[in-house]
């Protein structure tokens, strides 16, 4: 076999990247711009055993190339690099050492962390980074060819769902079906457990549009995790970005079309799936860190080195390295994989950890950088949902509102104020512009108020339960001494740390989740739920559960009556935003008179029932209402009802307020009540209707909503 496999090699050609299979043999191609020569080196399918060794014949425009006869979907391999190995340089060649393919649409095998992962010899003082000769080949996972063919069962692609009726929902591809009673038990915590008809199905009945998932593309758990019998649960370290984890696999050996199956069954019930992607670093580390792929590929190429000393890492992650998106190969690695994950796994958007470092150029961030114009002229990328994370740890890191139009990003300011003002520690001038999408950060250069992606809470941080249960995080399990995670929570227990029995704590407390949940998905821009928020899971006070793949971070099914009535609030709420398009407008809502329809699109009110004057947004306000005219809206808007005005009251002062409803237009038309946070859901469906003038007692701590369908000519 060996002798005819190098008979039968030929150049192949430089593009694209990667194995890729056309029937007759796989062709390879790798880019390098600093090795000398590169070797591919074939597995049996288990990945254990080395049966051949072929050195790529062609070096084109920095890529290595060759096509190899007789091998196709299954193969497993890995490449050997050769160049100099001079770390003062930049440069860490090291052919012992076994890589994956930046390229590999599947992985096999898990990392062992034996010492030789590692290009130099460790064990050495810090300084001594000397060249280490043992093969890391049996303790390295592999890359696998694969066959792409898949029948998407007439799905013609992506399944868009247009931004001003998204509702996000953040959520774990394990942790969510870990311990979910509808699905087998043998396919709990991965792709297929996910794609369980019953899942999706809830997801949609709550009023979900799109699913955002924490990372899956392949990573590598970190050693000083795994010493401490814990794992890196939430995927931030990304070694493929082309693969998805073999792990969440219930059939690893086809990982690939498992997955591809998981986003069909996400489609057929009409719903989007977005993924968490981590492009910002690797899990190769710092200068002591594993030799694993692009380390050893070309380290000077793929990561943003020291200026001065090109033996150390540019750490604006946080992470020990920093991917070099100023190489225009590398953009491309980071484009090609993107569009990999669109077009041909029929993905509907991304979400990207730590944004900002996207767009850093070597001058600071930078709106136009090479990364960001390649991802606006991009056809495929153009078309999908980009939602960043505006900030990271380096300078500058803090960039809410400035990425380019197209582009959404998490609104750190709408989970901060919001949560101060409930617990009455934010006024009502903070809290008034999250309300209408940030405009001052996002209404610029035509962007939308989807552009602010609204939260209050994401998988870093307390829960929704435990922001009204805890005063203090509770880490302890992580094995940190409680030392990791935020201590800034702006969270309240009510008087008591944690659960408790007192019937008017947990009164307090399920009203400020309602209010919340209410705040959050009531407001201009698009809202995101975190799964299980919606009845209220807890982590205990865990605010860090990176490593927690354990019950601290799995979803509990075992929802309670007080469970059960928070989803069928949250339904009715979200069914509330879609009813009715003034609450999810297209465009920035102004509070300037509009001449041409003769009314206000928005009016601040205050308890007298008239519109709000300067001093009533002292400091010490903490209540107020807001008038969204529903006459304001496109010409689309034909059924009855969705042109109807909205009030809403919020009351975050601890005590009953009398507040009289507005005559709004000079209508005779009396005020539907629709929401009252201080209600129970069997109380909520009565729909009492109050004539302006009305004094309505708004009890403390509690958030309204009224419409007021307009009198028809």
């Amino acid at each position: 076999m060996a002798s005819n496999l190098k008979a039968g090699l030929r150049e192949g050609y430089p593009s694209p990247r990667g194995a890729n299979w056309d029937g007759k043999g796989v062709n390879f191609a790798l880019f390098s711009a600093n090795a000398t020569k590169v070797e591919i080196c074939l597995f049996d399918r288990d990945g254990i055993t080395e049966i051949e060794r072929i050195a790529l014949p062609e070096y084109t425009d920095q890529i290595f190339h060759g096509w190899i006869p007789e091998i196709g979907p299954g193969q497993v391999y890995g490449y050997r690099v050769h160049g100099p190995y001079e770390p003062e340089a930049g440069h860490r060649f090291n052919p012992n050492k076994l890589l994956l393919d930046p390229y590999a649409r599947a992985h096999i095998g898990e990392l062992k962390w034996d010492p030789a992962i590692f290009g130099y010899t460790i064990g050495h003082k810090d300084d001594d980074l000397s060249y280490d000769e043992r093969d890391s080949a049996p303790f390295m996972p592999k890359s696998v060819v694969v066959d792409a063919n898949f029948d998407w069962r007439g799905q013609a692609g992506r399944n868009p769902v247009a931004w001003d009726r998204t509702v996000l929902y953040e959520t774990h591809v394990r942790g969510y079906t870990k311990q979910h009673p509808k699905v087998d038990p043998a396919l709990r915590g991965t792709y297929a457990g996910f794609g369980t008809k019953e899942v999706l199905e809830y997801i949609k009945g709550i009023g979900v549009t799109s699913i955002e998932l924490l990372p899956v593309h392949s990573f590598i758990n970190d050693s000083q995790l795994l010493e401490k019998g814990l794992t890196n649960y939430w995927g931030y370290n990304t070694i493929g970005f082309f693969a998805p984890d073999p792990r969440y696999a219930a059939d690893r050996a086809n990982s690939l079309r498992e997955f591809k199956e998981m986003v069909a069954k996400v489609h057929d019930v009409g719903l989007e799936l977005i993924l968490d992607v981590v492009y910002n670093h690797t899990a190769e580390g710092n200068e002591r860190g594993p030799t694993l792929s692009f380390k050893g590929i070309d380290n000077a190429s793929y990561y943003r080195l020291t200026a001065d000393q090109p033996r150390f890492y540019v750490n604006d992650t946080g992470t020990g390295n920093t991917v070099n998106l100023s190489h225009p190969r590398v953009i491309q690695l980071v484009t090609d994989s993107l569009r990999y994950w669109a077009d041909e796994m029929h993905v509907d958007g991304f979400r990207f950890d730590l944004g900002t470092i996207l767009a850093r150029e070597p001058n600071g961030f930078d709106n136009r950088s090479g990364f960001l114009k390649a991802c606006c002229q991009d056809p495929t990328l153009g078309s999908v949902k980009l939602i960043a994370e505006p900030w990271d740890c380096g300078p500058g890191g803090y960039q809410v509102g400035e990425f380019p139009p197209g582009w959404a990003e998490w609104n750190d300011k709408f989970r901060d104020i919001t949560r101060d003002y409930w617990k009455g520690a934010s006024n009502v001038a903070d809290l008034a512009p999250r309300l209408l999408a940030s405009p001052e950060q996002f209404d610029h250069q035509g962007r939308k108020p989807w552009a602010s992606v609204n939260f209050i809470t994401a998988h870093d941080g307390f829960t929704l339960n435990d922001i009204v249960t805890y005063d203090e995080k509770h880490n302890e399990a992580n094995g940190e001494d409680n030392k990791d995670g935020s201590s800034d929570n702006r969270s309240s227990n009510y008087g008591v740390e944690g659960p408790t029995d007192d019937p008017e704590i947990n009164r307090v407390r399920a009203r400020q989740i309602r209010n919340l949940l209410a705040t959050l998905l009531l407001s201009q821009g698009t809202p995101m739920l975190v799964a299980g928020d919606e009845f209220g899971r807890t982590q205990n006070g865990n605010n860090n559960a990176y490593c927690q793949d354990s019950e601290i971070s799995w979803v509990n099914w075992e929802i309670e009556e007080k469970g059960q009535a928070l989803i069928d609030f949250v339904t009715r709420v979200t069914d509330l935003r879609s009813r009715f398009p003034i609450l999810r407008r297209n465009r920035f809502l102004t509070a300037a008179y509009n001449e041409e329809l003769g009314i206000k699109e928005l009016t601040w009110v205050s308890a007298g029932g008239g519109e709000m004057q300067p001093g009533d947004w002292g400091e010490s306000a903490q209540s107020f209402g807001l008038i969204l005219d529903g006459r304001a809206q496109p010409t689309g808007i034909r059924k009855r009802g969705e042109d109807a005005s909205i009030l809403m009251i919020y009351n975050a002062w601890h005590d009953l307020v009398e507040f009289t409803l507005p005559d709004h237009g000079g209508s005779e038309r009396e005020w539907t009540l629709l929401l009252d946070t201080n209600k129970s859901e069997a109380e909520s469906k009565e729909e009492p209707t109050f004539k302006p003038g009305s004094v309505y007692g708004v009890t403390g701590r509690s958030l309204l909503l009224f419409s007021l369908v307009p009198e028809r000519t």
